[in-house]
């Protein structure tokens, strides 16, 4: 299982970036995918997951202003991230697991990426 993130970088407050996740040696189209991030000096907290079938859940912090959503075609899950605030700054990881379930525990996953740097900041 390979994950790899791209898309991170520096934006004012307000702003928006999206994050993409390319997935493989897996069945991507089965499994389910989900977004966690690491703030400095913090733990792993889960944003975002998505089913195989498109459910998607948020945590209440980033609930209105971030998407989740994937492409089959292309193995790739994206974070569209709006209304960008100083305290998504994160280290964001993609990861999944071989349940094919989302869970809102970071600990409950198997496979991770190697992350990508959001900093939100003026």
């Amino acid at each position: 299982v390979q994950l790899m993130e791209s898309g991170g970088g520096l934006v004012q407050p307000g702003g928006s970036l999206r994050l993409s996740c390319a997935a493989s040696g897996f069945t991507f189209s089965s499994s389910a995918m989900s977004w966690a991030r690491q703030a400095p000096g913090k733990g792993l907290e889960w944003v975002s997951g998505i089913y195989s079938d498109g459910t998607t859940y948020y945590a209440d912090s980033i609930k209105g202003r971030f998407t989740i959503s994937r492409d089959n075609a292309k193995n790739t899950v994206y974070l569209q991230m709006n209304s960008l605030k100083p305290e998504d700054t994160a280290v964001y990881y993609c990861a999944t697991r071989p349940s094919g379930t989302v869970v809102a525990d970071p600990g409950g996953y198997d496979y991770w990426g190697q992350g990508t740097q959001v900093t939100v900041s003026s």
